[in-house]
């Protein structure tokens, strides 16, 4: 099985995004269901998307987690030579440390376009740093609200931070689309990203 390659709406409208299936996902899940007010994962975009208006994309987005959790041979998918920028994880985040690996292979394999990945597993990544390529960018997604991180984490690129409206400081991602704005998959802009939760 390969791995789909998706064309994402809204904000991430233009971006080329690898996902999988966050309803599926045990971390995921077990971190949506904590209902914590102030974990972003209760707020989850993805699974309330995937379980309802956007369901349909769950067959692709599961083949995906099947395919890239497996430390079976990859076979790279076929990225269009017009998509230079690729977000990992537009849906779904890490399930193992072959995900990761897999990943960190797609990216080696297209070394003149640019792969960012959104992750809270710094448990997983942390032991594989060295394997990251240099055209793939790592975001640290910081899972509390409110509580901004001003550094990434040791071998992150960048950290993202979501705040409450009530939050007293600037939001950096505006809502612009990201395909405009690319703060986020450029290595020599800011590594500090503030976002309003939506």
């Amino acid at each position: 099985m390969t791995v789909s390659i998706s064309k994402m709406s809204g904000k991430l409208q233009g971006i080329a995004a690898i996902n999988t299936n966050t309803v599926t996902n045990e971390y995921c899940n077990k971190q949506y269901s904590r209902a914590d007010p102030d974990n972003i994962c209760t707020h989850c975009y993805s699974q309330n998307m995937l379980k309802t208006f956007r369901k349909n994309c769950q067959p692709s987005f599961e083949r995906n987690s099947n395919v890239l959790a497996s430390d079976k041979a990859l076979d790279i998918p076929k990225i269009s030579r017009n998509n230079n920028l690729i977000r990992f994880n537009g849906h779904g985040e890490l399930i193992n440390a072959a995900h990761f690996l897999n990943l960190c292979e797609i990216a080696a394999a297209y070394p003149t376009k640019t792969f960012a990945l959104w992750t809270k597993r710094y448990d997983l990544v942390k032991p594989l740093l060295d394997k990251t390529p240099a055209n793939m960018i790592l975001v640290y997604s910081n899972p509390r609200i409110d509580k901004v991180m001003d550094t990434p984490p040791k071998g992150f690129d960048k950290v993202f931070n979501n705040v409450s409206k009530e939050f007293d400081g600037e939001a950096n991602c505006t809502g612009q689309k990201c395909i405009d704005c690319q703060v986020c998959y450029n290595f020599d802009t800011t590594n500090v990203i503030i976002e309003h939760v939506k």
